[in-house]
């Protein structure tokens, strides 16, 4: 050559100089370390492939069926309905509700008056029964006992019709006497053992017998004394008697229609004379 210049070739094998970019790796990958890259199966190791890298899809859950949610609509409405019976049930355990049907208890009750009537204010039981299944144990008279509390004077009660009466329609009354207290009928008013009970709630009106005059009643056990407040026109203990405890249905409890007579039915107290 010219000068005695040689030329070197080329050395092939050299590379790697400061500055020149390295092979990048495939696009949509990123890798943290090196390690990443024999993990995730990267081109250029061992049985690599592009379905390795990337997962398929998970298909999404289907969706309910439409009998599925029929099944549980008519499930819902058969659970509603069975609580809405359970506590109607248990609702008519407690209470029932009357009409009164005339006005044989004006002023303080009126025609056509819904009531709320406590049935289980007067449930008695025989105590003595309890024990009477006992071997040599047997009691001749009854031991009634109240858990909650006998008839007073001033409750408002409801009763089956007395046997005299033919209608099959509750009555609705006024306790006046009690078990072994005598009641009678004089003068315009009301006395309980020769005491004359104050009854402010009849404004006056003043009582008297359906006959010329009323023989004295002695209540017996079991029983009790019942009028109506408005006097004048009322069938009760001046005409069919005493009525048996066992025929009370309730006590009257709360009045609820109309609205404006809403509020609880008010027990009537007598001064000075016990019960």
């Amino acid at each position: 050559m010219d000068g005695g210049e040689q030329r070197r070739p080329a050395d092939r094998s050299w590379r790697g100089e400061p500055g020149v970019a390295q092979e990048a790796p495939p696009i949509g990958l990123a890798y943290s370390s090196p390690d990443d890259r024999l993990e995730s199966g990267t081109p250029g190791s061992e049985g690599a492939s592009l379905a390795d890298i990337h997962e398929p899809q998970k298909s999404p859950p289907p969706l309910p069926r439409r009998r599925d949610g029929v099944k549980r609509g008519a499930r819902e409405v058969v659970e509603t309905i069975l609580l809405a019976a359970v506590i109607f049930v248990g609702v008519r355990l407690l209470v029932l509700n009357f009409r009164v049907d005339g006005r044989s208890m004006t002023p303080n009750l009126h025609d056509q008056e819904l009531l709320l009537v406590n049935r289980n204010a007067y449930r008695h039981f025989d105590a003595n029964a309890a024990v009477d299944w006992l071997p040599g144990i047997e009691h001749d008279d009854e031991w009634t006992f109240y858990p909650f509390s006998p008839p007073e004077r001033g409750d408002i009660v409801v009763f089956e019709p007395p046997v005299s009466d033919d209608s099959d329609k509750p009555y609705i009354k006024r306790v006046i006497g009690l078990p072994g207290e005598t009641v009678e009928i004089r003068d315009g008013g009301v006395f309980v053992d020769d005491r004359r009970l104050d009854e402010p709630y009849l404004a006056g009106t003043a009582t008297t017998c359906p006959r010329r005059a009323c023989d004295a009643v002695e209540v017996p056990e079991g029983a009790v004394y019942v009028l109506g407040d408005n006097r004048a026109n009322s069938s009760d203990s001046r005409t069919f008697g005493i009525v048996s405890v066992d025929a009370i249905v309730g006590k009257a409890l709360l009045t609820y229609w109309p609205l404006d007579d809403f509020g609880l039915v008010p027990h009537e107290d007598y001064p000075g004379i016990p019960g």
